[in-house]
């Protein structure tokens, strides 16, 4: 990853008590004709993304940011999503007093929520991921892997750093980074592949990206045995569907078609 903000380390009194939180929500969209298929689907993406598989790509996360795991818990649900949440701490291996506090401060939490359109064939698989930490660490860190860890149609990102901690000259300081977007968070190889937009409050520490995919290769989205019998017309159909779908949930509103 391209870190484009490397700002002076600010010396600080003791602990550093800023909590810096990343919320990551990542639209996979796909095409069934059938409603068997549509089912099928579904039922295949839950499979690929269960609590099992969203457990290694966060234990993964928690690598990249250096953070160490204190607790996991998974949970598969019937009849579709899943979930994991993942207790972490600043690297070190808590003493007793220690383990609320960071229990209550740092936590890395996914969620799945497979859904469908029955009357267009479209079908959107949603993963949310949130990411929470206090100290050093941060949550930026892991944008690349997680991007790449899904089929990331359309991603929408907030970050935000709250609270303060203190310098060694008793003065608050609000953030302890670099930071003007998320993007600046975002690899080029990444960001060439997307339309990005931002909405950010840069005073107030308040970060929003979103990303939509550029180029769409129709294939990649067709889902069933049917596929194989699409007219030209029909594909062409389809492919506006999907882009129609993506810039919907990229701008999110609906986009109403004129009669």
């Amino acid at each position: 990853m391209i870190n484009r903000c490397r700002g002076r380390k600010i010396k600080l009194h003791g602990f550093n008590n800023l909590t810096k939180s990343l919320s990551f929500n990542i639209y996979d969209i796909c095409y069934a004709r059938s409603k068997a298929s549509q089912i099928d689907y579904l039922e295949y993406i839950d499979d690929v993304y269960n609590s099992e598989k969203l457990r290694s790509i966060l234990e993964e996360v928690t690598s990249i940011i250096e953070a160490k795991i204190v607790n996991i818990s998974t949970q598969d649900y019937d009849p579709r999503g899943a979930s994991v949440s993942i207790l972490i701490n600043e690297g070190h291996h808590p003493r007793d007093e220690d383990m609320l506090f960071h229990l209550d401060k740092s936590h890395i939490a996914a969620h799945t929520y497979p859904e469908n359109n029955t009357n267009t064939g479209i079908a959107t698989f949603r993963v949310d991921i949130d990411v929470s930490t206090c100290g050093m660490i941060s949550p930026l860190r892991a944008l690349d892997f997680l991007i790449d860890s899904f089929d990331s149609d359309v991603v929408l990102m907030d970050y935000k750093v709250r609270g303060f901690t203190r310098d060694v000259n008793g003065r608050k300081v609000y953030i302890d980074h670099d930071i003007t977007s998320i993007q600046d968070y975002v690899s080029d190889e990444i960001l060439d592949k997307y339309t990005a937009y931002d909405i950010n409050i840069v005073s107030d520490n308040i970060f929003h990206s979103k990303m939509m995919l550029k180029n769409l290769r129709l294939d990649d989205y067709l889902f069933g045995p049917e596929i194989q019998k699409l007219s030209k017309n029909e594909r062409t159909r389809i492919k506006t569907l999907v882009k129609k779908e993506m810039q919907e949930i990229f701008e999110c509103r609906n986009i109403f078609e004129r009669e």
